[in-house]
């Protein structure tokens, strides 16, 4: 049996058949997930009040709620429910069904009977396209009309690229990463220890006049703390990723 890590993705199998849900449960815990289940979808609310889920394998055909319209209500929800992938299974398989499961919000669709195998490979491929997409979310921060993209070094303006300088770069990697103010002396010590620290800061002064002429339209997202130093207001913020 594969050991499960710590980090190991947790699983939710919503069936309301307990032979699919215990030989899956067993499965994909063999294979080094960890997994919890629930026989509908009002058992499922009440583990998704409590828990946050990587994936959601969820049966389609299921007495009361139903998987499809389980699944409209999660990708109406708040985040993080709106946000875990789901895979759904059915024993329908036309075509007509799998779009409607699509459109439902589901990110892949497998149809019944299925090898065991099949499903674990399909849950890895979910898995990785969600963990892309949480690291690209993580490495851009977005204010008003801008989005900076910390990694690359790329400020765009509504989709078009704003011209940087390599220091200019450096301020905004820092200032998005902090949640608070950031100290003109932190700013200016970003190169290595200067020599004339008073100097120094006010190079950092000029160089956000100059940065704020260029975020123009949203200026006053860049903030003087009195005080304590600058800080930029941003609606999505530069996070570590894994």
């Amino acid at each position: 049996m594969t050991a499960i890590a710590d980090d190991a993705a947790h699983l939710l199998i919503v069936d309301d058949d307990r032979r699919i849900r215990s030989l899956l449960s067993r499965y994909l815990s063999a294979e080094g997930y960890r997994v919890s289940a629930a026989a509908s979808a009002a058992e499922a609310s009440a583990r998704l009040n409590n828990l946050s889920f990587d994936l959601i394998v969820l049966d389609v055909m299921m007495p009361g709620e139903s998987g499809l319209a389980f699944a409209q209500k999660l990708r109406a929800a708040a985040p993080p429910l709106s946000d875990a992938p789901i895979l759904m299974l059915t024993a329908r398989s036309e075509t007509k069904a799998r779009v409607e499961g699509l459109e439902a919000g589901a990110d892949d669709y497998l149809g019944k009977p299925f090898e065991p195998r099949e499903l674990s490979l399909r849950i890895a491929s979910i898995l990785k396209r969600a963990r892309a997409a949480s690291r690209e979310a993580a490495s851009v921060a977005r204010f008003g009309e801008f989005a900076f993209d910390s990694p690359q070094g790329v400020l765009l303006q509504r989709g078009a690229p704003v011209h940087l300088t390599t220091r200019e770069r450096d301020l905004l990697r820092i200032l998005c990463s902090e949640e608070g103010p950031v100290s003109r002396g932190r700013l200016a010590q970003r190169d290595g220890p200067a020599g004339d620290a008073e100097a120094s800061e006010r190079s950092v002064d000029v160089e956000i006049a100059r940065l704020r002429r260029k975020l123009a339209p949203a200026a006053h997202c860049l903030q003087t703390v009195r005080g304590r130093g600058y800080r930029l207001v941003t609606e999505t913020r530069l996070r570590p990723t894994p």
